[in-house]
This record gives C-alpha cells, structure tokens and sequence, in this order.
C-alpha cells in the first residue's frame, strides 16, 4: 500500500459572542460553532476565553453552583466534539478555582489548560478569582503539536512561561484563546504581539478572540493567524461573529481518523477592517445592542435636546437597535434656542423614529414657586439651572418606568472628567454610551457617521453651532471650561497617562487652564461613582479603569 498524501492542517477560529452567566445559551452556540467547524474539515477548531461562563464572570465565579453547572457545560460541549478536536474557556476548580481552556476530542475532554498570568490591572481583577496555572503541556493533533494557551499568556515570554516551554516541547502551532476588551489601537498591538511571536519562534500563532459587548466592555473579535515568518494568513471581521478558517503547512500527515478526502485550500483570508473613527463607531454600535438586549430590553429613550451629544446617541442607537426600536424625548425650556428645537426634530426625521415633546415650562415655574420663599433676594444661579436638568431626568425615568424601556444617557467623556453634568438630571439612565468618548472625538464621529451613505443624518447645523446646556440665556459651553481643544488634551494627559502636573505644563498649555482641568477632574470624583456603565473605548475609562478615592485632599499644584 502505498503512503498516503500529507496534506496542510486546517484550522477554525470560532469568535463568538457569549453572554456572562447563560451558561446553556453559551454551550449551545459552541457547539453549533464546532459543528460548523467540522463541517468545513477542521482539524481544531479554537473558541474564546471562558467561552461556558462568559467573559468577564467575576464574582459568580464565587458560587459554587454556578461553577459546578459551568462544569456540566463543559462536558457537554466535549461530547460535542466527534472527528474534531476543540479547544474551549471554562472555569475549572482543580486545586483552586483556574481560568482553563479545555482540550476536548471525539467526544471527551482530552485535556485542560490552566492560565499562568492572570492580569490585575484595569479593567482586569483575575488574581481575586484564579490560581495561576503551572504546567504547560503540547497536545498532538492530527499528526501536528500544538500548545495551547490562555489570552495574558502570551505576553510573556521569561523562563517557564507557557510560550517557550511548548516550543521547547516541539509545538509548531501555538492557539491561544482570548477574551481581549477593545480600545483604540489595541488591534494593532495584539497584531505585533501575534506576528512577533510566530517570527521569533519559527512557529504558527493562532489568537482567537471574544466579540460582543459585556457592561462596559467591547470585545471586538478581530481573530489572528500568523505564520512562522511573522507574515499575516488570516484576519477574522471586527465587531461580529465570525468562523475563520485557514490551511496550515504544519507538514500534519493522514492520522487514524482523520478527515478525507484532501479538501480544496483556502487561500489567505482577509477581512475588511475599518479606520480609526469607523473602529470606535461600532464599538459603541456593538456595545449599546449587546447591552441592551443582554439586560432584557426591548427599547431604548434619547432625551434628544438639539445638541451634538444627544445627535450622536440618538443616531448609534437606532444604528444598535433599529429605528422602531428607539424613541426620543425633546424637552424644551425657556431657554431652548429655536434651532435646537429645530434641529432634533431634523435628526428624528432623519433617523425616521419617533420623537415625544413634553415642554417643561410649567413643572420648572412650580418648582420656582416653591422655592420662592427660600431662594429670595438670591442671584440666580446654578440650584435654578439644575432644577430644569432634574426635571427632564425625572420625565425621561418616569418613561422608562412607565415602559420598560432603557434610558441612554448622552454625556461624553470631557463632560464625565469635569463635572460638567448634572447628577440625578442629565446623568440620570440606565447607560451611557458616550461617557468615555471626549468632546472633539465626539464631532469627528458626527462627520463620519454623515459619510456612510444614507445622507447627512447628522443635521450640519447640529454640528456647526457652539456647544451649549442652553440652562440660562446665551449660556455656552466655553464660558465655563477651556475650549475643548485644549481641554481634551490635558484630561488625556491627567487621566489616561498620569502624567504630572509639571508634565501637562511642558506640554505647553496655559497654567490657569491645567490648573482648572486638574482640578474639576478630582472634585468631581463622587459624580463619575454614581453615573451609569458606560462603553469602554479609550486605554484608560472612567470606573473599571481609573480608581480614585471620593474623599481625598491631595492636590498636584
């Protein structure tokens, strides 16, 4: 009998979106992934960090009950694996409970992983739940080596990580799942690490990511194959599921039930990314659906006041949820300028969603009369202004109560630094999708929105005028803060980099304007605490990331 062919080894990447805590949910979709995985004549199919449990689980992890049903999962979706072998996230509770990847084939779990770095930093808090893992094995499949490995891991490559010792171990494959959240420019360092990795070693590297938004958290997919060279074989899509599939020149032969006939190749798999701008717009995309639909409701409310933050809400809302899906809610004042009025009924035509009028004219004028005799022979000032934020807070719950429909918030991450928002008014919500987008990011992704083909959704006029709460009269944005130019750069530098305050000096702004910036941005501690979730995309939010006391004297100048 003659040797039968060698043929390239054909790996599956499944990047599927899972959701914390529905564990049957989740096995059933991994296993409908694995099934597609076969079918396509997979050797190994690769699916996301903690695929059983959702990422992140925190501290359900803690109930015993959840993770003997995770448990259960896990072996039902083993059973799942006949003429494929799959490599899947659990929760296993082998001395300790461990952040695993299953090992599973032909019907039975093969194998377990434990994940030696655990991250605990940021957004990341693994070293509260896990023991690290010590023991690094390689699994032969199909004829070929290959190590496996759990996301942080292969960040690190000192003596005993998992990375070098499997490559000591003959691995020529390396498959890592991930459940990696997004911010801008994270793509392009996950693509060096990956691309590095399999240059330096000589091997392939495989990384599989989640995608799909969990409470703040944006997972973006993006799934990655290199080759020994460094050189890129496949790249997954962005921001949706996806099963990629690529052929592998591991010099795999024919092994005892292996898949046969030889298949047709795949050639090099390449899908569309998008720019920096059309990036962060559908991670908010994403991030509001999955929220909203992850937490049971059905409809989200817009308080749409004319302005360029509400604008952009309201528009990736309906982008999320669909225009039947959305309703907005214009709450006019005395002060509300014409062109606001205008300006949110062009955006809700646009849009083609409803748009619910309640003038708030007469419940201000009562809350004046009642604090009339209280607040006599005082300058009129802030307490007045707030009290009509705080009426159109309670309007907009009173319909969500009303409704069962969840209130997204409209204030940005510029606003969120500085206080320039009113608690238990316009911060009032269930989510707030800008709240980590900084004001002039907020007009670019105006701009791009209007570019993608259905017209100028955005009125021009929305993003022309000057940004106001429009609380008193001629009131601007600018008579209270720098110039948002200036002033996202400083909070950048004091949030997102820590850098000092003689830094942010160096860098050549005014003194009075750092000072002001530095100083709004700590006082206003105890807000940002009671504001809602809101999208994660830059290195640095506000909650997860960034950890302040309320109560704290020190002060940088």
């Amino acid at each position: 009998m003659g040797v039968r062919p060698m043929r390239n080894f054909r790996l599956a990447l499944a990047q599927i979106n899972t959701t914390v805590g529905d564990l049957e949910g989740n096995a059933r979709k991994a296993i409908e992934f694995i099934g597609r995985a076969r079918n396509a004549g997979a050797d190994l199919v690769a699916l996301p960090e903690l695929t059983v449990t959702g990422y992140p689980p925190e501290d359900l992890v803690f109930r015993s009950q959840f993770v003997r049903e995770n448990l259960e999962r896990t072996r039902q979706i083993a059973a799942a694996t006949c003429g494929i072998t799959a490599v899947f996230g659990f929760v296993d509770d082998s001395g300790g409970l461990r952040n695993a990847a299953a090992i599973a084939r032909d019907g039975r779990l093969d194998g377990v992983y434990h994940k030696r770095r655990l991250p605990n930093y940021g957004v990341f808090d693994e070293a509260r739940y896990f023991v690290p893992g010590e023991s690094f094995p390689t699994h032969d499949v199909a004829g070929a080596a290959v190590g496996v490995n759990v996301c942080e891991d292969i960040w690190f490559e000192d003596d005993g990580d998992a990375v070098p010792v499997q490559v000591a171990g003959g691995a020529r494959l390396i498959v890592t799942i991930n459940g990696s959240p997004y911010h801008a420019e994270k793509l392009r360092q996950r693509e060096s690490l990956v691309s590095g990795l399999a240059s330096r070693y000589d091997v392939h590297a495989a990384y599989v990511n989640l995608v799909g938004g969990q409470d703040e958290l944006v997972f973006d997919g993006a799934s990655l194959v290199f080759g020994p060279g460094g050189h890129a074989i496949a790249r997954g899509a962005q921001f949706e599921e996806d099963l990629l599939v690529a052929d592998l020149a591991l010099g795999a032969g024919w092994t005892p039930g292996a898949p046969g006939p030889e298949l047709p190749p795949i050639p090099p798999v390449e899908r569309a990314r998008y720019d920096g701008d059309g990036e962060v717009y559908a991670a908010l995309v994403l991030g509001t659906r999955d929220y909203v639909r992850k937490c049971g409701f059905s409809k989200a409310l817009v308080a749409l006041s004319g302005g360029i933050d509400s604008s952009l809400v309201a528009t990736v809302a309906v982008d999320a949820l669909g225009r039947d899906n959305v309703v907005c809610v214009a709450m006019p004042s005395r002060f509300s300028s014409e062109g606001s009025v205008l300006d949110a009924q062009a955006l809700a035509k646009n849009l083609g969603i409803e748009l619910w009028e309640l003038p708030i004219e007469p419940p201000f004028q009562a809350f004046l009369d009642t604090l009339a005799p209280r607040f006599q022979d005082t300058p009129w000032g802030v307490a007045e202004e707030n009290i009509q934020s705080r009426i159109r807070g309670n309007l907009i719950m009173a319909l969500s109560n009303k409704f069962n429909w969840l209130v997204l918030t409209t204030g940005n991450k510029s606003e969120m630094a500085t206080g320039y928002a009113t608690i238990y008014g316009d911060m009032a919500g269930g989510f707030a999708v800008i709240k980590d987008v900084p004001k002039v990011l907020v007009y670019r992704l105006c701009e791009y929105r209007n570019t993608l083909g259905d017209g100028e959704v955005i009125p021009r006029s929305v993003i022309d005028k000057p940004p106001s709460a429009e609380l008193r009269p001629d009131q601007k944005d600018a008579d209270s803060l720098p110039p948002y130019e200036v002033l996202d750069p400083i909070l950048k530098a004091y949030v997102e980099d820590d850098y000092s305050y003689a830094d942010i000096l160096e860098m050549g702004y005014a003194e009075t304007d750092v000072q002001r910036a530095i100083t709004l941005a700590d006082r206003n501690e105890y807000k940002r605490r009671q504001a809602p979730p809101g999208i994660k995309i830059t290195p640095r939010n506000f909650g997860r990331d960034r950890r302040m006391p309320i109560a704290n004297r020190y002060r940088p100048f």
